[in-house]
């Protein structure tokens, strides 16, 4: 069980990420670097803190249930960056740090002096790690760039969804967190190099440029063929068999067994053996070319039986598959369960509280969860007062004038 007392044992410990910015292409970054140990102490505007404390498709108190996920292992602490005084707390903060993370519009740092080039003077060895929605150069990098954006331009919202459809939208925010784990894997690299250089950097992560490297070879087939990917719904063209089929009993099984010698072993197990030498069936490319045929045929043998002699079925015979999980299903399912893909950790107000774990997997180092997210300004106190020393009354005078 994750609790507030959970041992710091991520690679990461001893680094220390001041974070800025809202919402999640930031705080998500923050969250993968904190998840492996680094002190992350999160820049929250006084009285109303970052939204992600209110959203979420569901609520319990009240209260946010994605704030705990995006915020965990992160203290808070509350500075109005608006104001002078705000923006010399925050440079104090600045000066300790390993890490900046910010994902504000291009240009919003350097309105509050908190540049690059100036904060490199009071740190040299910065990193400073900056989330946008089109990168801190270009024509379009002072636009408002939200995720949705970016999964447009970078091409993913075009090739997802059915034929028949309006292209369709994933049901999470991929480009925000795809552009967080650019960043994340950016300023790792830009740590190496400190190592070996003491150089601090700047890891510039646009969403649609992270959404873009995603993209297989999309460019390549345009620039070489002509090529336009086009949305296909549950399949890939010409990849057969590997699709979602319905049992008898009303679930639902995805089985992927496109490889030759996989297919082999799905005709077996349908009982058709023949299949397998079929010379419609026999090959990659003849399987692709009557993919709907197969498909069909498949789905005709899957009716037959409840999922779950499917799925045992697929198991026996060593073919990729899985029943499409909803959350009880991975909550009850006994691999989730081995590798504690699934932790629980304690909130003050939830309890036990449950959610993802931390990922990948590190043998000697493996990171964890050690928190939830804080309240708000809840860190003002032990982070101001190690940094700067001030007294009680000091701390009083900021928190009455709305810095802290």
């Amino acid at each position: 069980m994750a609790t507030d007392e959970l041992e710091n044992t991520g690679p990461l410990k001893g680094l220390r990420v001041v974070e800025m910015g809202t919402l999640l292409a930031g705080p998500f970054c923050g969250q993968l670097l904190g998840d492996f140990g680094a002190e992350v102490i999160k820049v929250e505007p006084p009285n109303q803190g970052d939204p992600m404390r209110v959203w979420g498709r569901e609520k319990a108190h009240g209260k946010s249930l994605w704030w705990p996920v995006v915020a965990r292992n992160k203290k808070s602490v509350t500075i109005n960056l608006r104001e002078q005084e705000g923006q010399d707390l925050a440079r104090e903060l600045i000066k300790e740090a390993d890490f900046l993370l910010e994902n504000f519009r291009p240009g919003t740092m350097e309105r509050w002096g908190l540049g690059y080039d100036e904060l490199q003077k009071i740190n040299p060895g910065l990193i400073m790690i900056r989330v946008s929605g089109f990168g801190q150069t270009g024509p379009y990098a002072s636009r408002a760039g939200f995720g949705a954006v970016g999964e447009a331009m970078g091409g993913l919202r075009y090739v997802c969804g059915d034929p028949s459809t309006p292209p369709s939208r994933m049901g999470i925010s991929i480009g925000d967190s795809l552009a967080a784990t650019f960043a994340c894997i950016g300023a790792l690299s830009a740590l190496h190099h400190k190592e070996k250089t003491g150089e601090g950097q700047v890891v510039d992560s646009a969403i649609y440029e992270a959404v873009l490297n995603m993209m297989e070879s999309l460019v390549t087939e345009y620039d070489k063929a002509g090529y336009i990917r086009e949305r296909t719904g549950a399949i890939l063209p010409n990849v057969a068999p590997s699709n979602i089929y319905e049992c008898g009993d009303g679930g639902m099984i995805l089985i992927a067994a496109n490889q030759d010698t996989v297919f082999g072993r799905l005709a077996e197990a349908m009982g058709k053996p023949e299949l397998a030498t079929n010379e419609r069936y026999a090959t990659h490319t003849a399987r692709g070319a009557v993919q709907k045929e197969l498909d069909d045929l498949i789905t005709e043998w899957t009716m037959t039986l409840p999922a779950a002699e499917v799925g045992r079925l697929m198991d026996e015979y060593g073919i990729p598959s899985g029943k499409i999980y909803t959350t009880p299903d991975m909550l009850e399912d006994a691999h989730f369960q081995a590798r504690e893909a699934i932790a629980t950790t304690m909130h003050p107000q939830f309890g036990e509280l449950k959610m993802q774990n931390v990922a990948p997997k590190l043998s000697k180092t493996p990171g964890g969860i050690r928190r939830p997210g804080p309240e708000l300004g809840e860190h003002n106190d032990e982070i101001f007062g190690e940094l700067l020393q001030k007294s009680s009354d000091d701390m009083a005078g900021l928190s009455e004038r709305g810095i802290i």
